[in-house]
């Protein structure tokens, strides 16, 4: 009986095919020869590879032709396919932000009220526009969504925005955020038991490499009359490993720093007495 794989579809290009590829490969999944293929398989995990445009991934998952997809939440929202959100990436993070010009006398929402929006994501920004109580004009075009104020088409515009350069040399401001939007993993609703399987495998590996992204390894040298006070300072994974040094009077102390509070977490441990502090990333972290 042939083993069942899991059937992933990733970007074959833009700005979420990088960062899937490398997750893929952080998670250990042999993936060669991806430049220009439309699908491969892996050699030591059952998944195969399909590399598609953004916007046709989830209605493939939806569909079943793939199983599992990643996209930006932008996408799934606009699409609103019957599929599952299953694990938030952490790369390709964005935001999906009204816009206007900058000569724009722009007070609040109300200011847009009859106004002319262009945008590529007509779904999220009618939705958003109801919610918020504003009629306004959505022109639906696609590509180059911030030129459309500059050559009249629009008075706003509803686009993607990583770090507003692009807004800024075409004259726009950026007024509201609608969305925050990042990769995620989705999945269809009818996956197998065997499929799940691999699934639940592949997200084991996913979350500990991006656990490991967000810790240190961290050791340090301590005077064993400080040692109590720099040890209340470190959560560990359990407890911090505490070993003698061969100088009398000093120990080695070992530990996991999350990386939100590292900066601030070192700080205190020099107050308190570590030196020689030692930072080492980790490359997987099994929890």
């Amino acid at each position: 009986m042939m083993q069942e794989i899991l059937k992933i579809a990733i970007q074959k290009s833009g700005r979420l095919y990088d960062d899937s590829v490398q997750l893929l490969r952080e998670c250990g999944i042999d993936l060669r020869n991806v430049k220009d293929r439309l699908r491969t398989v892996s050699e030591n995990f059952p998944i195969e590879v399909f590399f598609l445009r953004d916007d046709d991934i989830p209605e493939y998952v939806e569909d079943g032709v793939a199983d599992v997809g990643i996209v930006g939440q932008n996408v799934l929202l606009e699409k609103g396919r019957s599929i599952r959100e299953v694990e938030a990436l952490g790369f390709g993070k964005c935001r999906l932000s009204l816009a206007v010009p900058k000569s724009f006398d722009y007070q609040n929402l109300q200011s847009l009220q009859g106004k002319r929006i262009a945008t590529s994501y007509p779904k999220i920004l009618g939705t958003y526009l109801k919610k918020n109580a504003i009629e306004a004009s959505i022109h639906e075009i696609s590509g180059s969504v911030e030129i459309a104020p500059g050559i009249g088409l629009a008075d706003a515009a509803a686009d993607l925005v990583s770090s507003g350069g692009t807004l800024f040399m075409n004259g726009l401001k950026e007024v509201e955020v609608i969305l925050d939007s990042q990769a995620v993993l989705v999945a269809g609703n009818t996956i197998g038991n065997e499929k799940q399987d691999i699934l639940n495998k592949l997200l084991f590996r996913i979350r500990s490499v991006r656990k490991a992204k967000k810790s240190k390894y961290v050791l340090m040298n301590v005077p064993n009359g400080q040692l109590q006070d720099v040890l209340q300072l470190l959560p560990g994974m359990r407890s911090p490993t505490v070993l003698p040094l061969a100088e009398t009077g000093w120990s080695s102390v070992h530990s996991v720093l999350d990386e939100d509070e590292f900066w601030i977490r070192i700080e205190q441990l020099k107050a308190a007495g570590a030196e020689g502090i030692l930072v080492v990333p980790i490359e997987k972290l099994i929890l």
